[in-house]
């Protein structure tokens, strides 16, 4: 069933921003490159392949694709880029690749040496950031052979952990303002005040994904924090086995369900099962989500449902986004969002390759 959605999903998905490259994209791309690797059908490289080559250009050129707004957001869908050079060794994806890397080696830093997460959010870290820019930099000095990208990959991200770090959580805040100059930072910390969850869920999937990619010597320095943030997650489920908007407010009248970090973090826990970075109980997690999420239609198809549409902080069109608790429930819920549909497809790959008992690599805590 879920494979028969995906597939139906896929063939029937538009560019999310009107062909313009961009992370939405990615969260599918990535996704597909997860069913992939857990399944070898070429189903779903040959979906990758065609939504990819769509928003290339001679060049390279990616369709829409501005390096001088310094997004962060968009360097995510270079991991499929990566991906496709190594499962068809055709340079033009590296090359492409390459676009991206250009735009980091002079993306805007804070003073602590942490990728800003946009040029219009100056000295502002993200969590969201860290899963779009971390793992393809990793992924991308791997690819070359620059080891010094891959450290500086790996600093940026415990730099980002101390920056973002609440002690009286044991979680990490939405984002940090480093200059504290944002009406949303607290004065003191600089730090966003409720915990949403799928920022921490963008936290989550970058660690481990990071472990994976960078082997347990290179991980060492990340694991123990990436080991307790998983326990306190798990810690936060609820008990019909999915996890809140606000995460750590069950008290918040309002607050719900949300489909796509409950997907981000099952992702999570499952691959860090099979890393070792979790020995908590995995079985049945993805069945309550999809029991949960996944709807039928009046047509006969299914839906993914009960997605947060977006969120984030400051100003955003005619709104001020001020990072509450209460800020984060008033946001549109919709279905079948890709940053609801990817992960979601990344959870089922990596449940798929746990029962396979796919040799894992191993970290210390």
């Amino acid at each position: 069933m879920l494979m028969e959605f995906f597939d139906t999903y896929v063939r029937a998905y538009h560019p999310y921003k009107n062909g313009a490259w961009c992370y939405e994209d990615g969260c599918i791309y990535r996704g597909l490159e997860c069913l992939h690797r857990a399944t070898g059908d070429p189903l779903w490289s040959d979906h990758l392949a065609r939504l990819v080559d769509a928003r290339m250009e001679d060049g390279p050129v990616l369709s829409g694709y501005d390096p001088n707004e310094y997004n962060i957001d968009n360097v995510l869908p270079g991991r499929a880029l990566l991906y496709l050079h190594e499962i068809t060794g055709r340079p033009v994806y590296l090359d492409a690749a390459a676009l991206l890397a250009r735009q980091l080696s002079t993306h805007p830093r804070t003073r602590s040496g942490v990728y800003w997460h946009k040029l219009r959010y100056p000295w502002q870290v993200w969590l969201d950031g860290i899963y779009m820019g971390a793992p393809f930099q990793v992924g991308y000095g791997l690819r070359i052979g620059d080891e010094a990208l891959i450290g500086d990959a790996l600093a940026q991200v415990g730099t980002a952990l101390d920056m973002t770090h609440v002690p009286e959580t044991g979680l990490y805040a939405h984002a940090v303002d480093e200059a504290r100059k944002q009406p949303w930072a607290d004065p003191e910390t600089g730090h966003s005040s409720a915990h949403w969850a799928r920022a921490l869920g963008w936290l989550a999937m970058a660690l481990v994904d990071i472990a994976e990619l960078a082997g347990p010597q290179r991980f060492a320095p990340l694991c123990g924090r990436t080991v307790t943030l998983l326990e306190r997650i798990d810690a936060l489920r609820q008990p019909d086995g999915l996890w809140l908007q606000v995460i750590d407010r069950p008290d918040l009248a309002g607050n719900y369900e949300e489909s796509s970090a409950s997907a981000m973090f099952i992702y999570a826990l499952l691959r860090a099962r099979a890393l070792g970075l979790w020995n908590g109980a995995c079985h049945g997690l993805l069945d309550r989500l999809t029991a949960q999420a996944l709807r039928p239609t009046p047509s006969g198809g299914m839906e993914f449902v009960e997605i947060c549409e977006v969120a984030g902080l400051g100003t955003f069109g005619d709104r001020f986004r001020d990072g509450s608790a209460e800020y984060y429930l008033s946001e549109r819920r919709v279905a079948d969002d890709a940053k609801g549909v990817g992960p979601l497809m990344m959870a089922v790959a990596a449940d798929l390759e746990l029962a396979q008992s796919r040799p894992a690599i191993r970290a210390s805590r």
